[in-house]
């Protein structure tokens, strides 16, 4: 079994669906938000980079910018069409990446209307991951045991909070400039973070997702959420979990009606 490419774009998933990927279980789901009528503009896919490696991709068109889903899917679209380019070329999956990205940044910004995206990207080769990542998308590792291995930055005035101590994850979740970021794909000052690499051990499992999770769920909720059994039913959890916060609001816990888009990867050995 190899990894198929899978893109998803404008899409509402009625459950999340399984994709191929090779000695990997790999879940994928994207929703518009609740009593929206116009489109997702979230967009996801699965990129294949020969038998055993492969690119995870979430982008969150931003809501309050024109043109956010096609952004979202220029995102996409230059990305996969970039690491097929290298693999045609004999070139590595991180230049492919690189060169995808910048590809689409360009393209974003070309439309002229002021179109952008966040993205959070996963290159999986064999054991090890690699994160790049723009805006407050977020990428997670969690081990079985629920240890977080790895969680990226959100590129915003209330991530570098967080980070930086001055708001802890509750203060965050109420704040009311949680919504701005700093970092968009679509944008002549945009930059790529790009994460340490990370051996993944057996049953480790990865998230990425749109704040349509993270801003209505903690990252402890996610985590044991995620972080064993079967991945379908994690990721039914997952789902059914966000739809509940974003229709009912309690005392301290975030709720936030948004798109929700993630993808949740498990190595099986």
């Amino acid at each position: 079994m190899v990894a198929e490419y899978r893109s998803f774009i404008e899409q509402d998933l009625p459950a999340p669906q399984e994709v191929l990927f090779s000695g990997a279980s790999v879940t994928l789901f994207t929703r518009r938000s609740p009593g929206r009528e116009s489109p997702n503009e979230d967009a996801a896919a699965v990129v294949p980079f020969g038998e055993d490696s492969g690119v995870l991709i979430v982008a969150d068109g931003l809501g309050g910018a024109p043109s956010g889903r096609d952004a979202a899917r220029l995102s996409i679209e230059h990305i996969a069409a970039a690491i097929a380019a290298a693999q045609r070329s004999g070139q590595s999956l991180r230049d492919g990446i690189l060169d995808g990205i910048e590809k689409a940044n360009e393209a974003i910004v070309g439309l002229g209307v002021g179109a952008a995206t966040t993205l959070a990207v996963v290159e999986i080769q064999d054991n090890v991951c690699r994160t790049y990542h723009i805006g407050d998308s977020m990428i997670l590792v969690a081990g079985q045991r629920g240890k977080i291995k790895f969680r990226t930055i959100s590129h915003s005035p209330v991530g570098y909070a967080v980070e930086s101590g001055m708001l802890d994850e509750t203060e965050a979740a109420n704040h009311a400039d949680r919504h701005l970021v700093s970092n968009v794909l679509g944008s002549n000052e945009m930059h790529i973070d790009i994460g340490p690499t990370l051996k993944l051990a057996a049953r480790d499992t990865i998230i990425l997702a749109s704040d349509g999770v993270s801003d209505n769920l903690f990252d402890e909720e996610i985590v044991n959420l995620i972080r064993k059994g079967p991945l379908r039913r994690c990721s039914m959890q997952l789902m059914e979990e966000c739809r509940h916060y974003m229709a009912m609001q309690e005392a301290g816990h975030p709720s936030k009606p948004d798109d929700m888009t993630f993808i949740l990867f498990r190595r099986n050995q």
